[in-house]
């Protein structure tokens, strides 16, 4: 081979796989190196050359000069071996500098195959992979589809780089609103929280550094343009956009849109906010199967309760009979409710150091009320307890006593049946048992109305509401779901 084609080729070979031309120069020169080794032994001192500018070789053994046309085919089949050795290791290297470098960023790959769950996606000079716990729930991918996702870690592996890809995390919503917003791209707003649940519902909180830019209005877009395209990427994944506010009440508000709150007390020595929503709000507050208040809790760091007016003054009149044994008075009674103490469960938990603290309050008398409220929390869950059960016994024995009655005999005159509505006692005071369970809004959470682009303020631009899912109280009670600025749809029991 003319030695101005050597430089032609390592010129090739550094553009078509990124590697530096020096180092592939210098792999050649010891793959050339092992070669004379196979003809002239282990121990000879070799010395091989490539001029980088002509591209001539020179070589020597002791000091005596080779030519490397006389080496024979074992040596050459031994440099060549060894030089695609040397070269696949420079463009692993490569690969991995190049990739490392870009963890964070979203790549657009065509689907090659799917490996044990695990979709390979081929990234032009290599391959990534997405594991099925960073797919989106129910998403489907076919060999040729193009598929966009952002790169979670690079690795070296045996042989190769291993680069793990993500469609679930919640970094890869953050860089979709970079690339569809512009604003967010140049930081004119920031998203100041993110809160995801992959294939369902994303909230999103966000800030404008320039008052004369709307921040929820620029993320969804003309008619909901821009976050219309971002949804459509995550297969029609919910996205609500908030406003953030520095202000942790207003901020959990914002967060439970589309749901209306009352009120909402913060205790920051359990980091817990009880939020009161009226009735007809219960259910879309909560959320379908509790993701609304879960996304929020999380959105704002917040351990959110959602009760109602009735929980929530019960809660305080506990709290007044339990206390009004030991003498406390009216006004550390509301101290106490102004720092977020709206059970007796919050005062046994909280504790009686801040009440010391905070209220100046002498340790014996902190003492007894802590002592007093844990006292009162566990006879009145007892007491709930035994109510339920009793409930559920009677309407058991009920039940057994309808399947036991004899059948009306030939002759005899059928017994009259009982009137639609009509039913035990036990029946009726379910019935009459309040929406959603204070202790536990996830495991008590009705379906609610989810928001196709954005649940913003009335103020804000929100995006269309589209594909409101049916809402359902935990007894079965028909909730009606209002939202500001959308449009009103009733919802059903499932």
């Amino acid at each position: 081979m003319p030695t101005s084609d050597i430089l032609r080729l390592v010129d090739s070979i550094s553009r078509d796989k990124n590697i530096d031309k020096d180092q592939l120069l210098a792999d050649l020169e010891m793959a050339m190196i092992s070669a004379i080794r196979r003809t002239y032994g282990e121990t000879a001192e070799i010395v091989v050359d490539i001029d980088r500018l002509s591209g001539g070789i020179t070589a020597s053994s002791d000091g005596t000069p080779i030519s490397m046309a006389e080496l024979g085919r074992i040596s050459a089949q031994t440099c060549k071996q060894v030089m695609i050795q040397k070269f696949r290791e420079a463009e692993r290297c490569s690969i991995f500098d190049e990739y490392s470098e870009r963890v964070g960023t979203i790549i657009t790959g065509t689907v090659s195959r799917y490996e044990g769950g695990s979709l390979v996606v081929n990234l032009g000079r290599t391959e990534g992979f997405l594991p099925r716990s960073e797919q989106i729930p129910g998403e489907t991918h076919h060999p040729g589809d193009r598929v966009r996702a952002m790169i979670l870690d690079v690795r070296e592996a045996p042989h190769q780089v291993k680069i793990v890809l993500t469609r679930t995390h919640a970094d890869y919503i953050k860089r979709l609103f970079e690339l569809e917003v512009p604003e967010v791209g140049e930081r004119i707003i920031e998203i100041k929280a993110l809160a995801r649940e992959a294939g369902y519902r994303t909230k999103v909180a966000v800030a404008s550094i320039d008052s004369k830019v709307d921040a929820v209005g620029a993320c969804v877009g003309v008619r909901g343009s821009r976050i219309r395209n971002i949804v459509d990427e995550l297969g029609g994944e919910k996205i609500d956009i908030v406003r953030w506010n520095e202000s942790s009440q207003v901020l959990i508000s914002n967060a439970l849109k589309p749901a209306e709150v009352q009120e909402i007390a913060l205790c920051f020595e359990l980091g817990r906010a009880t939020v009161v929503v009226v009735e007809d709000q219960l259910s879309l507050a909560i959320g379908k199967r509790g993701q609304n208040v879960r996304l929020g809790a999380r959105l704002t760091g917040w351990d959110v309760d959602i009760l109602t007016p009735a929980e929530y003054n019960r809660n305080l009149d506990d709290i007044e009979k339990a206390l009004r044994e030991i003498e406390v008075g009216d006004v550390l009674l509301e101290k106490m409710v102004a720092m977020g103490m709206v059970s007796l469960m919050d005062i046994e938990e909280v504790g009686a150091e801040p009440l010391i603290n905070e209220l100046e309050i002498d340790a014996e008398l902190a003492a007894r009320i802590v002592e007093t409220a844990g006292r009162e929390a566990k006879r009145l869950a007892a007491e709930q307890q035994a109510a339920k059960q009793a409930a559920a016994e009677a309407a058991k024995a009920a039940a057994e006593a309808g399947e036991t009655t004899d059948s009306p005999t030939d002759g005899d005159q059928a017994e009259p049946e009982p009137t639609e509505g009509a039913g035990t006692e036990a029946d009726a005071e379910s019935e009459s048992e309040p929406a959603a369970s204070s202790e536990s809004p996830e495991e008590t959470a009705a379906d609610s109305g989810d928001v196709q682009a954005a649940a913003v303020e009335d103020d804000g631009l929100g995006a269309d509401v589209a594909e409101d899912a049916p809402a359902e109280a935990e007894d079965g009670a028909e909730v009606p779901v209002t939202q500001a600025g959308a449009e009103t749809e009733d919802a059903g029991s499932e």
